[in-house]
């Protein structure tokens, strides 16, 4: 079954190609979970097109439920097409040894995003701090969570 979803699912979004799949799930019990990203968002009316475009294709001998939802900020980003979306974002990202770096995302490719921001360190000569710059690129491979820092 979850091979006839995911068909129907990647035909649905042939329609818009700003939507792309995140994740698909169907549990032995016929439960289906769509999470769908878009380079503008996800809206409401767009969960139900993809929600109607599987359910209006499957037997209705089957037994299932469909959850079709966008990716919340509070997951964590995994494709570099998410990444790419949110350039000039506040980000914090754990990589897969253990560091944590926070800032914003400046540049994403298709291996790699770079963050940059502020740190203040102690004066090369004399006494006091000076505020300098930080960069650092990291690996989509290196990197076990990534998330989207809220600011108000």
């Amino acid at each position: 079954m979850r091979e006839r979803v995911a068909a129907l699912v990647n035909k649905a979004l042939e329609s818009d190609t700003s939507l792309f799949l995140i994740d698909l799930t169907v549990s032995a019990d016929g439960r289906i979970r769509v999470i769908v990203d878009g380079d503008k968002g996800v809206t409401v009316d767009d969960c139900v097109a993809i929600s109607r475009a599987i359910e209006h294709n499957l037997d209705e001998s089957d037994d299932f439920s469909i959850e079709v939802m966008s990716a919340g900020l509070s997951e964590s980003l995994v494709l570099p097409r998410q990444y790419k979306k949110n350039i000039g974002r506040k980000l914090s990202i754990v990589t897969t040894d253990g560091q944590k770096i926070e800032g914003e995302l400046t540049k994403a490719t298709d291996t790699d995003c770079i963050l940059t921001w502020k740190a203040r360190e102690p004066k090369p000569i004399g006494k006091g701090k000076t505020t300098v710059v930080k960069e650092a690129t990291v690996s989509y491979e290196d990197i076990k969570e990534a998330k989207v820092m809220i600011t108000f």
